[in-house]
């Protein structure tokens, strides 16, 4: 089940309606004065936004960019049960070797075995 405040489909619409925006790129960066400040986001601008959120959240950014953001959704996404290949679908990867290596390995933690000996 969705959430309300997490629903992707709901953040997009809230950030067009507060942008004003109709027309052209959707996702731009905004400038010190809350407004609008280009046409779009550059290469880089999606590691800036993560790593600016890693610092506020007391994170060391370093080791976070875009990618993780792509790591999190298929890792998610697969230890949810979704099927690989429609997280490809999704991701847009175009070989099941590539997903894998996004999909990062949690079930070190979730299956150990060592955790089923009473240590």
């Amino acid at each position: 089940m969705i959430q309300r405040d997490t629903c992707p489909i709901r953040s997009f619409r809230a950030w067009k309606l507060a942008s004003g925006i109709t027309e052209g790129a959707v996702f731009r960066g905004i400038n010190n004065r809350g407004q609008l400040a280009s046409p779009r986001l550059d290469s880089n601008s999606v590691a800036r936004i993560v790593k600016r959120a890693c610092r506020r959240a007391g994170l060391d950014p370093a080791p976070y960019a875009g990618h993780s953001l792509r790591a999190g959704f298929c890792t998610q996404a697969y230890l949810n049960g979704v099927p690989e290949l429609s997280i490809m679908r999704q991701s847009r990867h175009q070989s099941l070797d590539t997903v894998r290596k996004y999909i990062r390995d949690r079930s070190l933690f979730r299956d150990n075995p060592a955790a089923k000996l009473g240590l």
